[in-house]
């Protein structure tokens, strides 16, 4: 039912037409539509409205479903070409039918020039600028920029939707109505467990963020334990936190490139969680061979990130705003690298359910601090953020993107130095219990 504004205009009845035309076939799924005089598209009578697109002003539907339509659809969203009220991640299968839908340029201006006519002008995509990199493709330099664009972009900001630890990664539920703090400390413990840590062991973090894994390392499991970033304020915050801590004797971050650190059978175990996903397929191979360097024999290491199906397509907009040169692999080209470098595998998990949680919490966190958010950072950026954690939690929930943790080992003259099974992986014992009682 469509509800018009007293004053309504021809160019929003326009809209209205143009928009029935292009939602042809589309089940609404609680969708409702504002326009920017007030005139409303109400959802389906019985169906209960779970979010509204608001359009903000008469070009807003030509910047939407402009050519490349994928990536002018999300970036008229950070203009605020329009807004999404409410649920944005079931707003997500909307975009989804504008994308697919079998137009080209000249059907979409041959629509609205029926109902116009509209200037060409407006059905032009207007690309906003993403961060600019330089230099070659996963070269130090550049790999710097890439991280430090997304990581550097404030403490405050990021800490205003993590968890308490800051864990800007996958959490381990026990139940959907855990807690984020406390299920990313079971994430902590559970990394620990299936590394098996023992006391003066001593632990490589790749890519530490703000130093929770060492720091809940170090304090429960007795390592001397060492975390790498690329991100000066990251790598300040986390030592301030361990000084604060007192546990500046057993661990500590270091701004430093993973591919810069030389000694060799250095580590007993080695961990990196999240980073994979910025090294690139081509320098994989190197990321492997450098960690089976950097590990003793006999040691261990788990890798933690995101593995895509073969069907995925590539997300532009995540690449230019979000995460700029990460590239996502299937699994199995990942364990074969995995392989040919040496290492045995010895465990894959996937935690793809996890990390819809995970997301999810974030993205109300994110949501419920909006006017906190403004003022850290700008609107865009919110934005930004807001878009790529409801597309993020959409695409695990769906089974496009999933996560895995892989234990890799480099066997000592055929000895694992392992255990039959897995139960000291989830045996919650004192350890753990105290760690999360203090949650």
């Amino acid at each position: 039912m469509v509800t018009k504004a007293r004053d309504c205009t021809p160019a929003s009845s326009k809209c209205l037409s143009a928009l029935k035309a292009l939602l042809a076939g589309y089940h609404s799924r609680g969708c409702a539509i504002r326009l920017w005089d007030g005139t409303v598209w109400e959802a389906e009578p019985g169906d209960a409205t779970k979010f509204t697109i608001v359009l903000k002003h008469a070009d807003a539907l030509c910047k939407m479903v402009a050519p490349p339509r994928d990536l002018a659809l999300a970036e008229a969203y950070v203009r605020d070409d329009f807004d999404i009220e409410g649920d944005i991640e079931a707003a997500l299968a909307l975009g989804e039918h504008l994308y697919a839908l079998p137009w080209n340029t000249k059907a979409l201006w041959g629509l609205f020039w029926q109902l116009g006519p509209l200037s060409l002008l407006r059905l032009r995509h207007t690309r906003d600028n993403g961060p600019v990199l330089k230099g070659k493709l996963h070269s130090q330099d550049r790999d710097r920029q890439a991280v430090t664009s997304h990581y550097d972009l404030s403490n405050d900001f990021f800490s205003l939707w993590l968890d308490r630890r800051m864990a800007y990664s996958c959490a381990y539920f026990l139940s959907p109505s855990d807690d984020l703090d406390r299920a990313q400390e079971r994430k902590l413990d559970y990394l620990c467990r299936k590394l098996r840590l023992m006391q003066g062991e001593r632990l490589l973090d790749i890519g530490c963020g703000w130093g929770g894994l060492i720091m809940h390392a170090a304090r429960h499991y007795g390592v001397d334990a060492l975390g790498l970033t690329l991100s000066k304020p990251q790598a300040e915050l986390a030592n301030e936190r361990i000084r604060q801590s007192g546990l500046g004797r057993s661990c500590r971050v270091e701004l430093c490139d993973y591919r810069d650190l030389s000694t060799r059978n250095a580590f007993d175990k080695i961990l990196s969680v999240g980073m994979y996903e910025h090294v690139g397929a081509s320098a994989l191979p190197n990321y492997f061979e450098q960690i089976w360097r950097l590990l003793r024999p006999g040691g261990a290491f788990l890798n933690q990130g995101i593995a895509i199906r073969n069907a995925c397509r590539p997300d532009r907009f995540i690449d230019r705003y979000v995460f700029p040169d990460g590239e996502l692999l299937p699994i199995g080209p990942l364990l074969s690298m995995a392989e040919r470098s040496g290492f045995e595998v010895r465990d894959v998990e996937s935690l793809r359910e996890h990390y819809a949680m995970t997301l999810r919490h974030w993205l109300r966190r994110l949501e419920g601090g909006h006017d906190e958010a403004r003022q850290i950072v700008d609107e865009k950026t919110y934005r930004v953020f807001r878009l790529y954690l409801s597309a993020f939690a959409a695409r695990f929930q769906s089974g496009l993107f999933d996560l895995y943790q892989t234990l890799l080992l480099k066997s000592d003259g055929g000895a694992s130095g392992l255990p039959l099974t897995r139960d000291d992986w989830y045996r919650r014992g004192a350890r753990e219990q105290e760690s999360l009682a203090s949650v």
